[in-house]
């Protein structure tokens, strides 16, 4: 697990945002400063130093697992702000979308009763897994935004492939590719933060 905090408080209750994703936040193959949750949490220290990052990203993660771990996660740190970026590994591994959905659900959930606002990025998977099962995939992401009223990314990596800053696996973003995420995340966490960190 990689856990980055940013000006967290030594006592008390942690706040902040806690992204609960997989390699793709993990920053696979990068160092630790590279990944855009790293990112994130630079910009946000330098407007807004109320608001830490935790990094609960595990490489390989699926939604089984985050429903797993995120009870103690949020707990542990009762963020303002609950991010969600799970999924991908589900689609490569074949696993059923009602299951994603259900698992994407129940995350969405633990987060509101925990008085976090929840924040959805979504992910899309290769073709070769035929167009049907893609396009359930996909659809996942849409069905759990709009039933729970979530500021959503469609396709969080978009922009990156079509740039070519994918590594050597042809799955994970480069370090260059690593911004653009940021930005393509920094919309929806606007909508959800406080106005003075929304700059």
């Amino acid at each position: 697990m990689v856990i980055l905090l940013f000006l967290a408080p030594l006592l008390g209750r942690t706040q902040g945002i806690v992204v609960l994703g997989d390699s793709i936040s993990a920053g696979y193959g990068l160092e630790e400063t590279e990944g855009w949750v790293h990112l994130l949490g630079q910009r946000l220290a330098s407007q807004c130093s109320a608001m830490p990052v935790i990094n609960a990203s595990v490489s390989g993660e699926t939604s089984d697992g985050g429903v797993s771990r995120l009870p103690a996660l949020l707990e542990r740190h009762q963020p303002d702000v609950l991010v969600l970026e799970l999924g991908g590994n589900d689609g490569l591994r074949g696993l059923p979308p009602s299951r994603l959905a259900g698992n994407l659900e129940k995350m969405v959930s633990f987060g509101q009763q925990a008085g976090a606002r929840v924040v959805l990025l979504g992910m899309r998977i290769p073709p070769n897994y035929g167009r049907v099962y893609t396009e359930r995939f996909e659809a996942v992401f849409k069905q759990v935004a709009e039933n729970n009223a979530l500021p959503w990314v469609p396709f969080f990596l978009d922009g990156v492939v079509e740039a070519g800053q994918i590594q050597s696996d042809g799955i994970h973003p480069t370090a260059e590719a690593q911004p653009t995420l940021l930005d393509n995340a920094w919309p929806i966490l606007q909508d959800v933060l406080p106005k003075d960190c929304q700059q």
